[in-house]
């Protein structure tokens, strides 16, 4: 079972061959660590709380999914389960909302995996009246009272997270592994984007291949890219710009026809008519 989903990490994950190492040696630390305890050697839990750092879209939430199953399998968790939350999830905004905030999130997580994204949220020091150092203080003790029963990942940007680190030198102590998810190049993006039609039985001709690499080249290149995110983005889109494309043309639909994605349907686009504003969220156009 472990071979089988480091084999699912190679076959789900395009790039990030740093991240993928990176995990082989977690997993291969931990089943040492198992065959140790098998032979009476000395052998004590490592510390599995970690930090994921990089920018969206890069494979943080689905490799803490697969972590907890690699946790599970090992023996190291007990359910294995990822709850994925934000601030909001678990920072009040009242005297005595955050305790039990943070805590019954704290309970939902047990056994699993708890993936805290854009973690360095929990501290704002300009705000005095704020309630997240409340939140980071329960964390702090749960994660090091119950770390056999639960690994707290936290997510974000990687200066950002600094800049958190500096600040919660007790929550720095206890992360001890830090895994950083480098961009995709846009040859990796096209592998995604061409998982990701296959997968729904979608295909394009090489017009609309050459007209897709053309579209992420650029869309590369403007405000708000989300790697990956916005690879799935941008392929809602085309399935949206195909299917008023069938029906605008009338008369009888075949099984090519619906899976076929054309030029047209890829430079209909926005993006190649001057592209997003600054100001404008990522719809994937």
């Amino acid at each position: 079972m472990l071979a089988a989903l480091l084999t699912r990490l190679d076959e789900e994950f395009v790039g990030l061959t740093p991240v993928k190492d990176r995990v082989r040696e977690i997993a291969a630390l931990l089943l040492v660590d198992r065959l140790r305890q098998g032979f009476g050697l000395a052998s004590s839990r490592p510390s599995l709380h970690m930090c994921f750092t990089g920018s969206p879209g890069t494979g943080k939430t689905t490799l803490a999914t697969h972590m907890g199953e690699l946790l599970k399998e090992l023996g190291y968790l007990r359910t294995g389960q990822l709850v994925s939350v934000t601030r909001d999830d678990l920072v009040g905004q009242y005297v005595g909302h955050t305790a039990p905030k943070t805590k019954e999130v704290l309970k939902r997580a047990m056994g699993g995996v708890l993936l805290i994204d854009e973690a360095y949220y929990l501290y704002r020091p300009e705000n005095e009246r704020d309630y997240g150092q409340e939140s980071i203080e329960i964390l702090l003790q749960v994660m090091e009272a119950q770390r056999e029963d639960l690994v707290v990942i936290l997510a974000g940007y990687a200066d950002r997270m600094d800049v958190f680190f500096r600040s919660n030198p007790g929550m720095a102590s206890r992360i001890a592994h830090h895994i950083d998810f480098p961009g995709f190049t846009l040859e990796e993006l096209l592998r995604i984007a061409g998982t990701m039609l296959d997968r729904e039985h979608y295909r394009m001709d090489g017009g609309a291949r050459e007209a897709f690499a053309e579209y992420v080249r650029l869309r590369m290149a403007q405000p708000r890219f989300a790697n990956a995110r916005s690879i799935r983005n941008a392929i809602d889109r085309l399935r949206l710009r195909q299917a008023r494309r069938l029906v605008a043309a009338g008369g009888v639909i075949a099984r090519d026809d619906l899976m076929q994605i054309s030029a047209a349907d890829v430079r209909a686009s926005r993006v190649f008519r001057g592209g997003l504003g600054p100001a404008q969220q990522d719809p994937g156009q």
